[in-house]
């Protein structure tokens, strides 16, 4: 498939998530949207005390695999981008821990999502977030700009992961942190999971083998690359994020088990 028109599936996915969750239901990282809390991708990632002061819709919306604004120690004072944006839940985040001396970018391409951020931003009376739209292969920000980039399982719905991880070396300050967290593979993945538009679009076919990852971000310029993982998914995992692909689920899950994993991507541009 082109990369145009998977962008425009994508585009299309998640700006229908958005519309669920302005309309008061919930949004859902998988093919099937009747998976009520998203199994196994994005649940349980942000701790009660976390979310507590956030809008009900941003927290609706999350539709990541972990925690980056937890493990990226963000300090005050720093510039903050986060790819992919989404309903604003990592930004708003974001925005507490950096403090009013700094500043929280959110960058999305969906008209949708977008709208539901802002409005999340204004229900939630912050003042140093700023929105913007654009794709995350072309970042409309100057060099050297922000201090740390974060994403939340977007990265690998990117079909140029290259050009992507160019944009945020470019957009770092010397030293600055690449913090993000996405779906990883360790070991060969079956071709019909990788055939499956749906699963990309749900944030699992289109993820990048841990070795590939690390060389990507090597390729990019960065160094002191580490990957955490902080989630492994296993045979029953994998029949729910199957669910509705029209893949046989039973058929297949033993071959994915324990092969993918939501995991904590780090490094950082040289000084």
């Amino acid at each position: 498939m082109a990369d145009e028109k998977l962008k425009e599936l994508v585009k299309e996915k998640y700006g229908q998530a958005a519309l669920r969750v302005t309309s008061g239901g919930s949004s859902c990282c998988g093919a099937a949207p009747s998976r009520g809390e998203c199994d196994p991708i994005t649940s349980n990632i942000y701790a009660t005390g976390e979310t507590a002061e956030l809008p009900a819709e941003a927290v609706a919306a999350s539709l990541g695999c972990g925690n980056p604004t937890a493990l990226a120690e963000l300090r005050p004072g720093e510039t903050v981008l986060d790819l992919g944006s989404g309903g604003g839940i990592d930004v708003l985040l974001s925005a507490r821990r950096v403090g009013p001396a700094g500043k929280a970018y959110g960058l999305d391409m969906t008209d949708e999502m977008l709208a539901l951020a802002r409005a999340n931003q204004r229900k939630a009376g912050v003042t140093n977030v700023e929105f913007l739209k654009g794709e995350i292969e072309n970042v409309p920000l100057p060099d050297g700009s922000v201090d740390v980039v974060i994403s939340n399982c977007v990265i690998n719905l990117s079909a140029d992961k290259d050009r992507v991880l160019a944009e945020a070396f470019r957009v770092l300050k010397p030293g600055g942190r690449f913090a993000v967290s996405d779906v990883v593979v360790r070991g060969a993945v079956p071709p019909a999971i990788r055939r499956s538009v749906e699963l990309w679009i749900g944030c699992v076919a289109g993820a990048l083998e841990e070795r590939e990852y690390r060389d990507k971000l090597a390729g990019a310029g960065f160094e002191a690359i580490d990957v955490e993982p902080t989630r492994v998914y296993r045979v029953d995992d994998a029949r729910e994020f199957l669910a509705g692909s029209g893949i046989d689920a039973d058929a297949i899950a033993r071959e994915v088990d324990g092969k993918f994993m939501s995991a904590f991507v780090r490094a950082r541009k040289p000084r």
